[in-house]
């Protein structure tokens, strides 16, 4: 008996929101796509009960995996992308043995291996953050219940699991009734919430950090101090102090770089084989892949750091060599030296500018510090994008069967999916590499210069990106609804 028929009885029967049977009208969607979003702010104001003092472990990777500290979305969509990427390495090495393209069987045993693996790595997430002492149990609330901490540990521990199931069941209902996607939703109502804070919160000048418009009328009104323009001290405050313009330019300059970068692909003609001058075009966009798997990228760095914050709140002899952790004012332990230090990726121009005093490496664990993060996202940002193309049906294969069915054809070339992915094999591997590549460099350079609302650049490339696409899937929803005739055409 192969593992497909043992675990398709369970696999099958897991609960899953259903399908719709006819067309969605496109307010409907809207209509879903809008309640969900507001349940996600709704959940994120939920704080876990119980919880007495926490430290938010994911730290600067909160930006891309959502959620938010001490509520019930805890864990926000870790677990989902953790399970992708173990689906992606063993899809990736054929270990499977499932045909998702053709076969319905093997896509819904592929569904519910998924939402599997999500509630698996969960409960793997949840169960640490409670029991390894990141959040602790209030023991006043244990009291006034009447049981231990111990026991209340167990409560906080449902909660969290529960809202790490809500995030998944909330994301399939909007892939299935919604627009987009509920993970690119989710990450750019996060990283929106943290940008729009960053240009216009306000807590009042002298209590810290505010919004970049906010600290400006502070300079203006001479309530900021600001060093002499034309010294050393002025530009510093001008560009990396309270001025803050090298993030505003940062900022502006990746919202730009990926609108363009969406805009440049190569256009593989197409003709209909039986009407005469139906044209069209295949278009192979430079970020072919999109930049959703860079979400895998850093969700594997994230994971990395999770293991090393483990092993220093439980391993108190654990050698210098392994990893040397120190508190910030963030809330979470910082790697400061060995192996978990080198594996961090770079999070804000004080990480690598030594000569400014913020850290106390030396340049050579610095720029080793720096290779190994530029290294990790460049060549990961283009494994991925692979394992991406190749797991959506956006391969060669796939998308030469998809022209095939549709009846067009690549002109001058005979009518054969064959045929046409050897045309595609030119174009989609390098472009898909390439895109990969370019993304995972843009995600290092925007971290290295700062962004408005310290968002991360990997969280400011996924939400322009995400939300240029999701532009691009209202538009055409919308030519559908005007044009019945269209659906046939876009499946």
């Amino acid at each position: 008996m192969s593992w497909k028929e043992a675990a398709e009885p369970v696999l099958t029967r897991l609960p899953a929101v259903k399908r719709p049977d006819r067309h969605v009208p496109f307010k409907r969607k809207l209509g879903w796509t809008a309640g969900v979003l507001v349940l996600y702010f709704f959940l994120t104001n939920v704080g876990i009960y119980g919880l007495g003092q926490g430290e938010d472990i994911f730290g600067q990777f909160r930006t891309i995996l959502a959620g938010e500290q001490g509520s019930l979305l805890q864990v926000g969509i870790g677990p989902i992308v953790t399970a992708s990427i173990v689906l992606q390495l063993l899809g990736g090495a054929n270990l499977l043995g499932l045909n998702t393209d053709e076969n319905p069987r093997d896509q819904a045993l592929y569904q519910g291996l998924q939402k599997t693996l999500v509630i698996v790595m969960t409960a793997l997430t949840a169960f640490p953050m409670v029991f390894a002492g990141f959040l602790q149990p209030s023991q006043a609330v244990a009291d006034s219940l009447g049981i231990s901490t111990g026991a209340l540990g167990w409560i906080m521990f449902l909660q969290i699991f529960l809202g790490g199931m809500l995030i998944l069941y909330m994301d399939e209902v909007i892939s299935k009734w919604g627009v987009g996607s509920g993970i690119g939703l989710f990450i750019i109502a996060g990283v929106s919430q943290r940008l729009i804070g960053g240009f216009i919160a306000w807590s009042g000048l002298d209590a810290g950090y505010v919004g970049f418009f906010p600290r400006w009328y502070g300079i203006l009104t001479g309530q900021v101090e600001m060093g002499p323009v034309l010294t050393q001290t002025g530009l510093f405050d001008l560009f990396l102090g309270p001025g803050e313009l090298l993030a505003l330019i940062t900022t502006l300059l990746i919202f730009g770089i990926v609108v363009y970068a969406e805009s440049v692909r190569v256009e593989i003609p197409l003709s209909h084989s039986r009407v005469k001058g139906a044209r069209g075009r295949f278009p192979v966009k430079l970020i072919y892949a999109s930049v959703l798997p860079m979400i895998l990228v850093r969700a594997l760095q994230a994971n990395i750091q999770f293991l090393g914050r483990i092993l220093n709140n439980q391993w108190a002899g654990m050698p210098a060599v392994i990893g040397e952790y120190s508190g910030s004012e963030q809330g979470f332990a910082e790697p400061t030296g060995g192996l978990f230090y080198y594996l961090a990726p770079i999070y804000s121009p004080e990480d690598w500018m030594w000569w400014l005093g913020e850290t106390a490496a030396a340049p050579w664990q610095i720029m080793l510090r720096v290779g190994v993060d530029l290294t990790f996202m460049i060549v990961g940002g283009g494994i991925f994008a692979i394992f991406w193309v190749e797991t959506t049906g956006m391969g060669p294969r796939a998308t030469a069967e998809q022209i095939q069915r549709s009846g067009m054809q690549i002109p001058g070339f005979r009518q054969n999916p064959g045929t046409t992915e050897k045309v595609l094999e030119r174009y989609i591997p390098q472009v898909t590499v390439i895109g990969g590549a370019l993304v995972g460099l843009l995600a290092v350079m925007a971290n290295m210069l700062g962004t408005i609302g310290q968002v991360t650049g990997t969280g400011l490339l996924l939400t322009v990106s995400i939300t240029y696409k999701l532009y691009e899937e209202i538009a055409e929803e919308q030519l559908m609804e005007m044009h019945p005739m269209m659906r046939e055409m876009f499946g």
